[in-house]
């Protein structure tokens, strides 16, 4: 574990986004961060399909939604 120095405003922006998605500071920092890294990784891919991918990576049992 080590110390990560950002600046005040985006620190902010992660407080404020945190308590919207229910997760702590770090938590919320920590999401960003890997999702940043795995869309730098794979730039054809979409966020929503990067969450999906690392949901069915956990096994996380995804519900099956019917398009019209």
């Amino acid at each position: 574990m080590g110390l990560v120095k950002i600046d005040d405003d985006l620190h902010e922006q992660v407080r404020r986004a945190s308590t919207v998605m229910c997760r702590s500071i770090n938590a919320q920092a920590e999401f960003w961060m890997k999702v940043g890294m795995l869309a730098e990784a794979n730039p054809t891919m979409a966020f929503n399909d990067i969450v999906k991918a690392q949901l069915e990576a956990a096994d996380v049992d995804l519900p099956s939604v019917a398009v019209a």
